[in-house]
């Protein structure tokens, strides 16, 4: 039984969501606790907003489908649009989570400044616990 009633897990529809969508499925696993999926789509153009709006709800659907098949509470998808930062910081200050989850891609150092933007402005901005887990392949690529 999971102590949590709503995860919210952040993705971008990249490798580094493997790591975390298996944790979160161990933590939900005899659950109802409530989940949602969310991916921010950041673009410059109303065509190309679209397309991205078009593969990240596909990229969704594919995870969601993980979750409903154990059976767990109600799943849902949330897709916004603007700067990820912001607008995930809004979603997550007005929902009623009481776990954030998201990968991480395991950048260190100087990479962390220019690419983990998003979970460094986070876990100054959020009251809500934030789980980040890095992804072992995505960083074992890098070294290799």
């Amino acid at each position: 039984m999971s102590p949590f009633t709503h995860i919210l897990i952040l993705i971008d529809c990249s490798p580094s969501d493997g790591a975390i969508m298996d944790l979160v499925e161990k933590l939900l696993e005899g659950s109802t606790t409530k989940v949602t999926l969310s991916h921010v789509v950041h673009s410059h153009t109303l065509d190309q907003d679209r397309a991205l709006k078009e593969q990240a709800d596909a990229c969704m659907e594919s995870m969601l489908e993980r979750f409903r098949a154990l059976g767990a509470g109600p799943v849902n998808k949330l897709l916004l649009s603007g700067e990820p930062e912001e607008e995930l910081e809004k979603a997550i200050n007005q929902g009623d989570y009481d776990l954030v989850a998201m990968g991480t891609h395991g950048h260190t150092g100087f990479e962390d400044l220019l690419y983990g933007s998003v979970s460094r402005y986070l876990k100054h901005k959020i009251t809500v616990p934030l789980l980040m887990v890095r992804n072992t392949e995505t960083t074992a690529e890098k070294t290799h």
